[in-house]
């Protein structure tokens, strides 16, 4: 073999970073359905602005196009381009709203009432109502610009795509100091994503498995000194998300019973949960995660404790757990998506904290698809469900009780409440952010006291990464941010 061959395969190996990845379903923007498809079309694509990689709190960036000028009325956005020509941006969000096509994520496009481009590098839109997150929206995958060609304006190309396999995107410019090519793997199975990381087969993990949890941190918190040795690093940040088990409001048992659904809340036993979850979790005190303007900060009122839930379920009809009109144990029905080994330990845990005030929860396990199904057609008592912020407002976590989105919208509790909408509304028609959080706040005391969810946790996100890579910053957004990554050193 030649001798320049090792250096040179070394050199290759060093400008390619590889991660795992579930499963891509489109590169088509306005088409994407996961954080997943979201995070390839956002290699090959910009989108018109972006989330500014290394800003904490999270705030937006130019991308496509610098940031807008907004008129008084806040109907009126103008966008200067800076990557390409304005008409692809006009093309791209016409196309989001486009009937003819279904987009899943159609509802990102439904505020605007128009958009042209006055010339060459001006892009206008024009929307129905005062929209305060718009700017966020276009920062999203499915806004992404498509030029005429179908090629895009991001840092990447996609090389290469084999289904179910590997993603090769390869950097339209190379050189530099950042990696040339990207490889999205699709490892099922959580020990050979660990084993592979180990090895130095892949650079990073994005999730640490609760079955590797030991094997990575010792019990004083800190990345054990064997992986620090190997030139390995743990990082943690917030998450924007929220984990729950909706109710279904339209149950006969549940819907019209305040004091019942108060009741699951206050015997939910946290701490039992969170060690389960090896601490990776965070109490959740309502809908609206911390780091998001306008969360109530209150205490929640009916936060774990047994007395109360004891004393609620006897204010409830339901003394001791028993319900008089049979005479027997109220038994309940949590359904839950994806019976995975975890999901199913999780569900018995969570029947074992009711157990002991008297109620039985019978647990049912569906596929993924029809679970969704189910939940969206209504036939659930509960489910178990989570919720990813798209950005970073109170807006998008409490539309999730807004009465005009009851399933299939994102409403999967069917909740309504018309004091709700009222604050919601105005809280949309507020001019100033002040104002606004005044409403939000109020919103989540509304549905704090109505307790159509049983508030599980927040999320903590944990990452791995092998030293070669430099400027990692973790990312609630990590959407293309591979292209702020730097090679350290080579294998």
């Amino acid at each position: 073999m030649p001798s320049g061959v090792p250096s040179l395969l070394a050199a290759l190996l060093a400008a390619a970073f590889s991660r795992p990845m579930e499963r891509v379903s489109t590169m088509d923007p306005v088409m994407t359905r996961s954080m997943y498809d979201a995070q390839a079309v956002q290699l090959v694509y910009e989108t018109p602005l972006t989330v500014d990689y290394l800003a904490r709190p999270y705030r937006l960036a130019p991308g496509y196009c610098d940031m807008p000028k907004v008129d008084a009325d806040g109907l009126r956005y103008v966008f200067r381009t800076l990557h390409g020509p304005a008409e692809a941006v006009v093309a791209s969000l016409k196309r989001l709203g486009d009937p003819a096509l279904t987009s899943p994520n159609a509802w990102m496009a439904k505020e605007i009432a128009s958009v042209s481009a006055p010339d060459s590098a001006t892009v206008e839109v024009r929307l129905h109502r005062r929209t305060h997150y718009f700017p966020w929206l276009m920062a999203m995958a499915p806004a992404a610009v498509v030029g005429a060609d179908g090629e895009g304006t991001g840092p990447f190309r996609l090389a290469s795509w084999w289904k179910n396999h590997e993603m090769v995107f390869k950097r339209r410019q190379p050189g530099g100091d950042g990696f040339d090519e990207v490889r999205y793997l699709v490892i099922d199975d959580a020990s050979t994503q660990w084993l592979m990381f180990l090895k130095g087969e892949i650079d990073f993990l994005g999730e640490v498995s609760r079955d590797n949890w030991d094997s990575v941190v010792g019990p004083d918190g800190l990345l054990l000194p064997s992986l620090a040795k190997i030139g390995v690093s743990l990082h943690s940040t917030p998450s924007l998300d929220v984990l729950y088990v909706g109710i279904n409001m339209r149950d006969r048992v549940l819907g019209g019973n305040r004091s019942l659904r108060q009741a699951l809340n206050a015997a939910f036993d946290y701490p039992s949960w969170e060690r389960f979850y090896n601490g990776r979790i965070r109490e959740c005190d309502g809908p609206v995660p911390p780091g998001i303007g306008g969360r109530l900060e209150t205490p929640f009122p009916y936060r774990y404790n047994p007395e109360l839930a004891k004393r609620l379920l006897a204010e409830a009809g339901y003394p001791g757990g028993i319900d008089p009109a049979t005479g027997r144990r109220l038994s309940l029905t949590l359904t839950i998506g994806r019976p995975t080994q975890d999901s199913r330990e999780a569900g018995e845990l969570m029947a074992a904290f009711y157990d002991r005030v008297g109620i039985r929860l019978e647990l049912q396990y569906l596929t993924w698809d029809a679970f969704l199904r189910a939940v969206n057609e209504g036939h659930v008592q509960m489910f178990r469900m989570g919720w990813v912020a798209d950005y970073p407002d109170a807006q998008n976590l409490l539309q999730l009780f807004y009465s005009r989105n009851v399933s299939p919208g994102p409403n999967h509790a069917n909740y309504e409440n018309p004091e709700f909408d009222r604050e919601y509304d105005a809280a949309l028609d507020s001019a100033n952010e002040k104002e606004r959080n005044a409403h939000w706040r109020r919103c989540q005391e509304i549905v704090r006291e109505d307790c159509p969810w049983i508030f599980t946790n927040f999320n903590k996100n944990y990452s791995l990464i092998r030293s070669r890579v430099g400027n990692y910053v973790p990312s609630y957004f990590p959407y293309g941010q591979e292209s702020h990554y730097t090679v350290k050193e080579t294998r």
